[in-house]
């Protein structure tokens, strides 16, 4: 993959782009086709809004008193997660599969687009889709669970943040070993259940075992979840949000490498 760069390029009627431009102008492309796509739009804007409701059932029979939370701050970061799984990485697996298996990826390899501009502006319209839908979320469940004013609110801000850059990151890393549209419905779901059930998302982590709790806390989607939970409740120490950013960020750069080195622009075949 090629660095990016800051510096305009000229195209040959004379015409100088910059980066931001042509990301921008591949978002719109890509927006356009996305909100063609009846199954992507049910994926990743119906589920993560109807999840919710099942954790707020769930959260009915936990004792979350011991965990120190309210259905509150249980519902609230597993809506961030639902977000961040089906609108920005399950979304933007099917999105890289389908333009690669197109030759849209190859073909806009062969223009003045670099390939982090490719990947990036092609992630775009996910991306500001599970944003907006983290917020309304967040807003809603505010309402609707009596939930008061953050606690750290910059918590929750660097968790949402982290969470949309490693959900995309994530998304490219498994569309490079998924083959075909019809199989990028499938090769998500490992990261999606294992996520749900060992991230924090319907069963604090507070209420399993020590030893299971120290594993699904190096789960990718577990900082996120605690982050955001913790930028509400307070109760993260410096260390403890030291330790979800870090392994948040080790994910993300993971991810990346793994998408310099073994990214496919072209159908497998």
């Amino acid at each position: 993959m090629s660095t990016p760069t800051t510096t305009p390029t000229t195209t040959p009627a004379g015409t100088t782009t910059t980066p931001a431009g042509r990301m921008t102008s591949l978002a719109r492309a890509e927006l356009t086709l996305l909100g063609r796509s009846k199954g992507a739009l049910v994926a990743g804007l119906f589920v993560p809004l109807v999840l919710p409701l099942s954790v707020r059932s769930a959260a009915e029979e936990m004792d979350l008193a011991e965990a120190g939370l309210t259905p509150g701050t249980l519902v609230l970061p597993a809506a961030v997660g639902f977000s961040l799984l089906f609108a920005v990485y399950s979304t933007l697996v099917g999105v890289y599969v389908v333009r690669r298996e197109e030759l849209v990826l190859k073909r806009l390899r062969t223009g003045e687009l670099r390939d982090a501009e490719i990947l990036a502006g092609s992630a775009l319209p996910a991306v500001l889709t599970g944003l907006l839908q983290c917020l309304l979320l967040i807003a809603g469940c505010a309402v609707l669970l009596d939930l008061s004013a953050p606690s750290a609110p910059h918590l929750a801000v660097l968790g949402l943040l982290l969470g949309l850059v490693l959900s995309a990151a994530l998304a490219a890393v498994t569309a490079s070993f998924t083959r075909t549209g019809e199989s990028a419905q499938v090769t998500p779901m490992p990261l999606l259940i294992v996520s749900m059930l060992g991230s924090g998302m319907f069963v604090p982590l507070e209420l399993f075992p020590d030893r299971l709790a120290s594993v699904c806390e190096l789960l990718p989607l577990t900082p996120v979840v605690s982050l955001v939970r913790g930028g509400w409740t307070g109760d993260l120490s410096a260390g403890e949000s030291l330790g979800a950013v870090t392994i948040a960020l080790a994910w993300t750069v993971l991810a990346v490498f793994a998408v310099r080195r073994r990214f496919r622009w072209e159908p497998r075949r």
